[in-house]
């Protein structure tokens, strides 16, 4: 039985079609359909048409676009069960996502990261293409707002890799921008200092391993977690080595953190030019990057746009409207206009 009062085409209606598909395991097609189906109304909500379920069959009716993306998304969240893994609200939205870019085929079920007992996968096209270039290239360069999964992807690939032994440590690194000259001022040791700037790969790394192992491997020294300014003058061979929070690098400090890199080692820098909180009038490294290394082979750029938020969907339309805000006041104009000069780096 349909959810709520639709507004799709009706079977007669011009490019309106109706079309029936079954699942083979009735305990599966429990799980597709969602609790109280939960599943199929947001797939309805999403796609404007009416889903009609009925034992471990679905009747979809609507525009015949829709429909048939309907019908991949379903396909695909069943396979996914097939294969022992959850779905839910977030995964039915991944799929609607990919569904909505018909030049791409839905992400295989195999392809993700296992960590921790599970398996994280991509839920845009965008993050798809990420992992992708993670897994290709030595050196990967990824900007974009808050929420699209920069970092929490890039150390998912970094503990996979260690665990693997593919790596024999992995270094996660921040600038300490907000903490300025008032570093001094801090209670306690260095560490204790500038920990609270790195607090987000810390909540990563927890999110991907136990506590327990997280602070053995801190202590062994298999896991560093350390501002940038600890990073110079070191070689990070056999290592996979995250930047985060990269727009608040210096040129100066860019170049002398990619010279770093040594043999048998991975390197994510992930970044957001729209939130620098540098002094005004300073460069950016991560700008300056992208300028002085596009197109240099074995390096790749990922753009993530709004549309690729995948924490809590207010999130985006947050994100989005402090867009909306930039473009009326004309802030950040130096960034867009750079970005339209040197073309879309992507891919």
């Amino acid at each position: 039985m349909s959810r709520g009062s639709r507004t799709a085409a009706r079977p007669g209606e011009s490019g309106a079609v109706t079309r029936k598909k079954s699942f083979p395991k009735n305990a599966l097609a429990i799980a597709l359909f969602g609790s109280h189906h939960s599943h199929l109304a947001q797939i309805e909500s999403a796609l404007d048409v009416v889903i009609h379920a009925r034992g471990n069959e679905v009747t979809i009716a609507g525009d015949a676009e829709a429909v048939a993306r309907a019908i991949s998304v379903l396909d695909a969240l069943y396979e996914r069960l097939e294969r022992g893994q959850d779905v839910d609200q977030p995964e039915v939205d991944a799929m609607l996502r990919f569904s909505a870019e018909p030049e791409r085929s839905m992400p295989s079920t195999d392809a993700g990261v296992s960590i921790r007992n599970r398996v994280v996968t991509a839920r845009t096209p965008t993050q798809a293409d990420y992992l992708r270039a993670i897994d290709e290239s030595e050196l990967v360069f990824a900007e974009g707002p808050a929420g699209t999964g920069k970092t929490y992807l890039a150390v998912a690939k970094a503990v996979e890799r260690l665990v693997r032994g593919d790596v024999e440590r992995i270094i996660l690194s921040r600038p300490a921008v907000e903490a300025g000259e008032q570093l001094g001022f801090l209670p306690g040791d260095m560490r204790e200092k500038v920990d609270p700037y790195l607090r987000p790969l810390y909540d990563a790394l927890h999110d991907m391993m136990p506590g327990q192992q997280v602070q053995k491997r801190l202590e062994s020294g298999e896991i560093e977690v350390a501002p940038l300014a600890f990073m110079r003058g070191r070689t990070l061979a056999h290592a996979f080595v995250i930047l985060d929070e990269a727009q608040n690098t210096t040129a100066v400090q860019m170049k002398m953190f990619l010279t770093r890199l040594g043999e048998n080692s991975r390197m994510v820098i992930t970044g957001d030019l729209s939130q620098v909180d540098l002094p005004r009038g300073t460069r950016s490294g991560l700008r300056d990057a992208r300028e002085a290394l596009s197109g240099v082979d074995g390096i790749r750029f990922l753009r993530f746009r709004e549309t690729d938020v995948v924490r809590h969907p207010l999130v985006g339309r947050i994100v989005n409207a402090y867009k909306n805000l930039e473009n009326k006041r004309g802030a950040g104009a130096e960034y867009r206009n750079d970005e339209n000069a040197s073309g879309d780096d992507e891919e």
